[in-house]
């Protein structure tokens, strides 16, 4: 499998669509073992810096780790809730079938009507 290089990799982090020979590359990014690792990684470190900004603000510390909590802590879960509708972007971006962003819990739900069905005598 290919892998994007550096600056690829930063044009990506950046919304950017990377070449077709990549796409492999992308779908595992999306859907693969610790996608959402690498999701919530990419949105939530970087604004750390900008942050502690608030910490320069004269007065107690409590004051501006108040001011980066109120900021953060929903910025968390705003970039929880639209996972999956990021994933299905990305992938029709980079021209994948967005239908794949939910692949694994579709595969896994699958296996479990299976056994279920097995189990209580349908199927």
């Amino acid at each position: 499998m290919d892998r994007p290089n550096p600056m690829q990799r930063v044009r990506y982090a950046l919304g950017g669509t990377l070449p077709p020979n990549l796409r492999e590359w992308v779908l595992e990014d999306l859907t693969g073992p610790g996608a959402a690792r690498r999701y919530l990684l990419r949105f939530l470190i970087p604004v750390v810096p900008v942050l502690c900004l608030f910490l320069l603000v004269p007065g107690p510390a409590w004051i501006g780790l108040s001011m980066m909590a109120l900021l953060y802590i929903p910025l968390i879960f705003f970039t929880v809730a639209l996972m999956y509708v990021y994933r299905r972007h990305r992938l029709l971006q980079h021209g994948l079938d967005p239908e794949l962003a939910d692949i694994r819990d579709r595969r896994r739900a699958a296996a479990e009507r299976e056994a279920y069905e097995s189990r209580h005598g349908r199927g």
